[in-house]
């Protein structure tokens, strides 16, 4: 792969003929159909929702407010500028500083900031709702059964990382305000990502595994993103972002952007036939990965939801209630 940046501005046009011709709400993802989107590989997109009123500053202030309590507001360790870096969050402020004096300070170099499931709020459920609407014909094309579709907010003041990692569902990652390098390695390369890693996550949730060794670095393609670009990724797609200081000028220092993460049937059985595969490489076996063969990834999947189901009563009956 290659490792210059790639601009979506000049990769991606946004030019009305340049985008299917399926009817664009108010604020929408443009999917360019020159590129041949798939939901199984990465796809610059193009969007206008930098523009919507539930995605400026001071409204983001509230949600957050409102998220806070209910610990859907996460922190990273300051300074953190290393891709390599363990990615850890946590629910309380750096220094135990209150959520309205961390947006005070959003533009604090190295200040980080994420609203989990924003869609517990009925508006943003609504916003959702109407970009989840939008990409559908897209993605069902070749991943029918788009479910549990939420929302998270990132926001990031240069210079700062987001350490490699790798999320369980597609993601539509959507840059709001200022901007922010996109790095994203092949989710079929495993050499990037082991498949046991891959397993911890998926079966666990486990990111102690996924570390971006140095020397592969040149595995991952690079996306420079602003206000109105973006790119999809499905799951598991090996990622990190970056935000630099190149841009930053007085009253605008702020990187923040938009990710809408949803599960397919697709994605679901992917994850069980990682159940039916920790299995079987716990017995000395070595499985084939999920979407290697289609008819193997379905007997997995009937055996992997029986072992998930087996996991979840054994959790139950072991421990107490209330844990």
């Amino acid at each position: 792969m290659n490792t210059h940046a790639e601009s979506i501005s000049t990769t991606t046009p946004f030019g009305e003929g340049e985008v299917n011709s399926v009817s664009q709400p108010l604020f929408s993802v443009r999917i360019d159909a020159a590129t041949g989107f798939a939901a199984d590989r990465i796809n610059p997109i193009k969007h206008n929702l930098h523009q919507h009123p539930l995605l400026q500053l001071p409204r983001l202030a509230k949600l957050a407010h409102d998220l806070m309590p209910t610990k859907q507001c996460r922190f990273i360790r300051p300074g953190i500028t290393t891709q390599t870096s363990e990615f850890v969050h946590t629910p309380k402020t750096p220094n135990g500083r209150s959520i309205g004096d961390v947006f005070a300070h959003i533009d604090e170099p190295g200040t980080w900031l994420a609203l989990y499931n924003i869609q517990t709020d009925p508006e943003y459920r609504a916003l959702i709702d109407e970009v989840i609407e939008n990409v559908r014909p897209h993605i069902e094309a070749s991943q029918p059964g788009v479910r549990d579709a939420v929302g998270y907010i990132f926001m990031a003041a240069p210079p700062s990382v987001t350490p490699f990692h790798i999320d369980s569902e597609n993601n539509f990652l959507m840059q709001i305000h200022g901007n922010k390098r996109v790095t994203l390695f092949d989710h079929t390369d495993r050499e990037v990502v082991p498949a046991t890693a891959v397993e911890d996550f998926i079966v666990d949730r486990s990111l102690k595994k996924v570390r971006l060794k140095p020397e592969l670095r040149s595995h991952g393609r690079d996306f420079d993103v602003g206000p109105g670009e973006g790119v999809y990724f499905p799951s598991p797609t090996p990622h990190v972002t970056e935000t630099f200081t190149d841009w930053v000028r007085p009253g605008n220092g702020v990187s923040m952007s938009l990710a809408v993460v949803f599960y397919t049937s697709v994605t679901q059985r992917h994850a069980r036939a990682h159940q039916c595969n920790r299995v079987l490489r716990r017995a000395g076996l070595n499985p084939s990965f999920p979407g290697q063969s289609p008819w193997r990834d379905q007997v997995k999947a009937g055996v992997g939801s029986v072992v998930a189901k087996a996991r979840v009563r054994f959790r139950d009956y072991v421990l107490p209630p209330g844990h």
